[in-house]
């Protein structure tokens, strides 16, 4: 489950992830341990080009992966929501160390740029490419649940 949801998401991750556009995307972005932010400095930006703005480095080695098998499950028993994605490999992985993974909604994957990329979730990872396959398991990428 993710460790941080960023202000500009709250209440929008079940939505997003829904991906209710033609050409919409949940996007994986590997952020290196060096330069990283708080969690209370990260959850303000607004967008990946903000946050990568910022002291935060992008793990461009690495690079992005495009989440596959999005589903969002309404729970009535539990008053919850639950978004789930398909785990994430990366194939033979190299370059600095990262301590985060941020995965963001891109409303059109054919135009736009980093500003266009609404951050959604951080995950904590601790991961220091050696060459070997990674793959990251994101169980309940998001759970949302009422308090009403």
């Amino acid at each position: 489950m993710a460790n941080l949801v960023f202000n500009t998401a709250l209440g929008r991750v079940a939505s997003l992830a829904a991906l209710p556009n033609a050409n919409d995307a949940l996007i994986a972005v590997p952020i290196e341990t060096t330069g990283i932010v708080a969690d209370s400095v990260m959850r303000d930006y607004a967008d990946l080009s903000t946050l990568l703005a910022g002291a935060s480095n992008e793990q461009t080695t690495m690079g992005r992966k495009t989440l596959t098998g999005a589903t969002v499950t309404v729970d009535n028993t539990n008053d919850r929501v639950a978004v789930d994605v398909a785990d994430i490999t990366w194939t033979a992985p190299t370059g600095n160390a990262i301590s985060a993974v941020v995965i963001c909604y891109d409303p059109d994957t054919t135009t736009g740029t980093d500003s266009d990329l609404i951050p959604l979730t951080k995950h904590d990872v601790s991961l220091t490419p050696d060459g070997n396959n990674f793959t990251l398991t994101v169980a309940d990428f998001f759970r949302a649940s009422s308090t009403a």
